[in-house]
């Protein structure tokens, strides 16, 4: 039988965003549940007609609600707030718009950093260092120049007495974590050794890390 939700994705950050973020919901809702669809991006499989009917832009992941009529849902951080507005009924990972105002606007603040910032800049990185045709120094120090101040911009904030980036006090983990800490989970491939540099941070992610949830949302699409 079909379960509820399709996940179209592969082996990336974004990819494991949304993987990542399904298995909490699943912690919490046990009537949620989905599919995965491994699109083999090193094939371009993602450009295929079929694809781009769901993604116009040819890129993983995509989301199809089947209980919503098929409904595609792409680019990471949509899916994210459409599963958070849709499957958290509970605010488990999120905050009401009306009643909690301040709150979502910061996660949304956080989350258009992240998609703004990290994703693009460490997915540049990932390019120059590791498989653009030609070696170019000035791209490969560039890139890593700049991931690295993104994530002593995650550093100010997680070092303000955070555990969480948005919420009252420590924080609450939510989407607006999710939406960031694949990529930083990626820091050694990108060519950033440690994040001893940036002890909050790292805190942060094997925080996350130990979280059943997290930790088996990065397994998906292996």
């Amino acid at each position: 039988m079909s379960k509820p939700l399709v996940l179209y994705t592969f082996r990336t950050p974004n990819g494991h965003k949304v993987s990542c973020f399904l298995e909490e919901l699943k912690t919490v809702y046990p009537d949620i549940d989905y599919d995965v669809e491994k699109i083999d991006i090193t094939k371009n499989i993602q450009k295929e007609p079929w694809f781009i009917k769901l993604n116009p832009n040819g890129r993983i992941p995509v989301l199809v609600d089947r209980k919503r009529d098929n409904f595609a849902v792409f680019e990471t951080a949509a899916i994210l707030l459409y599963l958070q507005q849709h499957y958290d009924k509970e605010n488990k990972f999120g905050w009401d718009p009306v009643k909690n105002p301040n709150e979502y606007s910061e996660a949304l603040q956080w989350i258009f950093f992240a998609h703004g910032g990290v994703g693009p800049m460490q997915g540049q990185l990932n390019h120059f260092a590791k498989f653009a045709p030609e070696d170019i120094p000035y791209a490969k120090k560039r890139y890593l120049d700049e991931t690295k101040r993104l994530y002593g911009v995650l550093e100010i904030r997680l070092s303000q007495g955070r555990d969480w980036l948005v919420g009252p006090g420590r924080g609450t983990y939510s989407v607006a974590d999710v939406n960031v800490l694949p990529w930083v989970n990626l820091h050694a491939f990108s060519g950033v050794e440690t994040l001893d540099e940036w002890p909050n941070v790292k805190k942060w992610l094997e925080t996350a890390k130990a979280r059943p949830g997290f930790a088996a949302g990065l397994e998906v699409g292996k």
